[in-house]
């Protein structure tokens, strides 16, 4: 697939999530099956460009490419100086967020709340378009600020005409936050008028419903979050789907096992060990969840204070799993997938 003169492995891109999309999530999406990741959120403000978190939210050292930094703001010049100081530092797409439903984003006018004023949007394009012309620059967006006040095709006029290449939608509006079931009509509205790739984003979790997603809509590629937390295989299976029309087996434990050891010292490098150490708990409790005894097993891991300790806990955890059947794949009862002790975090553009 060609994805604004890029070409990708395909068409399923990783929602930027704040909290987990960093290099190391983004990298092992793409080795397992997504063709393009987004960065979690970086700030415009420049007095944070020299922080540690916002330096880490940038950092594409060594991934394969389109290096993709999205940006958020409510100030015209503030965005398109972020975008400059990202390109100067090897961003090769540049992602605006007016799609993050969070309260301290709202609060500042940044975020989904940019959708109620939409002189501002336009304004805010213009500017970011401007700054970098060699960059492509893609927007992503819910499709309104409540039920009453859907304007996504009108944010698509907008975006044309300020020079976005292309559009990402979730199908909620602000207001909807992550409550509800996603709706893929207004984004099939959005298709079947753009001029620009459009991107559909809400609620796909399987193989089926990416089919189900992309039939409905229209859309030219699909934008996956949430479900792929402990789940980065999500993206083989529905890239096997699309092309096949067939499901590939769930992974059994062992491969669970080994792509979570992977991970974690991914997380460690890139962390270092204090901070890989918390990074790492809500991971954990992503890829475990499902899995039988796994409810008691997250409750003990929380409390581990040193990475040795955590690396030989989830040893020990899948090596019992082992014990019981090598063929098992995910067996927990309904409550333990629904333990409330998981990590969580704020999807903060998805």
């Amino acid at each position: 697939m060609q994805f604004l003169g890029f070409p990708l492995r395909n068409n399923l891109f990783v929602a930027p999530m704040a909290g987990v999309t960093d290099r190391p999530f983004r990298q092992l999406c793409k080795k397992m099956g997504a063709g393009l990741a987004v960065s979690e959120m970086v700030t415009s403000n420049s007095l944070l460009y020299g922080s540690l978190k916002t330096r880490r939210r940038a950092d594409h050292a060594g991934e394969v490419a389109p290096a993709t930094v999205q940006i958020a703001g409510a100030c015209p010049e503030m965005m398109a100086t972020a975008a400059r100081h990202n390109v100067d530092r090897g961003a090769q797409i540049i992602d605006i967020n007016m799609g993050c439903p969070a309260k301290k984003i709202c609060n500042v006018m940044a975020g989904s709340a940019l959708l109620r004023d939409e002189s501002l949007v336009g304004k805010i394009l213009e500017a970011v378009v401007r700054a970098v012309p060699e960059t492509p620059v893609t927007l992503k967006i819910r499709t309104g600020w409540d039920t009453a006040n859907r304007n996504a095709l009108r944010i698509l006029h907008i975006a044309e005409q300020s020079g976005i290449r292309a559009l990402a939608v979730h199908g909620r509006t602000r207001a909807c936050a992550y409550t509800g079931h996603a709706e893929y009509e207004t984004i099939r509205a959005v298709k079947a008028v753009a001029r620009i790739p459009v991107v559909a984003n809400g609620d796909i979790d399987s193989p089926e419903k990416a089919r189900a997603v992309l039939d409905r809509t229209g859309a030219d590629a699909l934008m996956i979050g949430r479900a792929a937390q402990g789940r980065p295989w999500l993206f083989r299976e529905i890239e096997h789907f699309l092309v096949t029309g067939t499901r590939l087996p769930p992974p059994r434990v062992a491969e669970i096992h080994q792509v979570l050891l992977a991970h974690l010292e991914d997380l460690y490098l890139f962390y270092g060990v204090d901070t890989g150490l918390r990074i790492a708990r809500k991971h954990i409790s992503w890829y475990t969840k499902g899995l039988v005894g796994s409810a008691t097993f997250r409750h003990m891991m929380n409390q581990l204070p040193a990475i040795d300790l955590q690396r030989q806990a989830v040893n020990d955890f899948f090596s019992t799993l082992a014990e019981r059947d090598d063929s098992l794949h995910y067996v927990a009862t309904a409550a333990e997938a629904a333990d409330p002790t998981d990590g969580n975090n704020e999807e903060l553009a998805a």
